[in-house]
């Protein structure tokens, strides 16, 4: 090190001398990191739900002499429901806190993950990320003819018609189908209402499969107003709020020794035991293929 370079660090090196309220403080921003396909929790799926996340988002808007909160999403989508939760929360709190938000995409930000990404104020991803997939979508799976091959019979006794509406181990029935259409085409008029009340003027409404479920790489993103911007969470963070801006982490609290060690042991035996969790895992595998990831 030369002497002009340790005459000019002196000042930083000696803060430790100077009573804390006097200090030079650097800009803070707390960093969240939003994971996974959205909906329900298990050990084979550790997904994203409103019950998991909230405890994080309260610490990260509570950081002491935060600047600002950044929310890493990396999300091919999952359950409308708790997309919206986690949404609506995050613009909660950032107007309590008065606080800006910024999400940094990484492979995706689709469907659910894209809802969430709209909380933010400001929206950035890589050249190389998947945005959009403005849509909703159910998917399943029909058994009637396999259980009809091996002569097993089905039997099902309700209160109320449509409690059984769907059942996979029964023909589709056209009026069923038409039901679950209306209700999707209701979750996707809230979807495309909250993109347009978040994105505003910014969005380009002439292209007409912007809000068809399809997708787009970042760049294309930006061009449709879908982000604002292409960039990582380092430098524009930097660019925004300074060279020694410190990014906080916020991570979930971790649970106790013992359970722990009881997740492993349960995770261990439902690998091998419970078909549910194995059929969980495909689901999530198939959101990411949906994507092409």
């Amino acid at each position: 090190m030369t002497q002009d370079s340790f005459i000019s660090k002196l000042p930083e090196r000696l803060q430790f001398l100077v009573p804390a309220r006097f200090r030079v403080r650097h800009p803070v921003v707390s960093v969240v990191r939003l994971s996974g396909v959205i909906g329900a929790m298990m050990p084979l799926r550790p997904g994203l739900a409103i019950s998991s996340v909230a405890p994080v988002l309260e610490r990260a808007f509570s950081l002491s002499g935060a600047r600002a909160v950044a929310v890493v999403v990396n999300s091919p989508g999952g359950s409308p429901a708790q997309s919206h939760l986690i949404f609506k929360r995050i613009r909660a709190l950032a107007e309590e806190k008065k606080l800006p938000v910024f999400a940094f995409v990484e492979d995706a930000a689709a469907s659910g993950g894209y809802m969430i990404a709209c909380a933010a104020d400001e929206i950035y991803a890589d050249p190389s990320s998947i945005v959009g997939s403005i849509g909703v979508v159910s998917a399943g799976f029909g058994f009637d003819r396999l259980i009809e091959r091996f002569g097993i019979e089905r039997r099902v006794h309700t209160a109320g018609e449509k409690k059984a509406m769907l059942d996979p181990f029964q023909p589709e029935d056209p009026q069923d189908v038409e039901r679950l259409k209306n209700l999707q085409r209701h979750i996707h008029d809230v979807f495309v209402g909250l993109v347009r009340t978040r994105r505003g003027r910014k969005l380009d409404e002439t292209d007409s499969d912007l809000f068809s479920g399809a997708f787009w790489v970042g760049d294309q993103a930006v061009s449709l107003g879908l982000v604002d911007g292409l960039g990582d969470i380092r430098t524009t963070m930097r660019d925004r709020f300074g060279e020694r801006v410190q990014l906080r982490l916020i991570e979930p609290a971790r649970p106790p020794l013992l359970g722990r060690l009881l997740g492993r042991r349960a995770f261990g035996q439902t690998s091998l035991l419970d078909p549910a969790e194995m059929l969980g895992v495909v689901e999530e595998r198939a959101a990411w293929a949906r994507l092409g990831l």
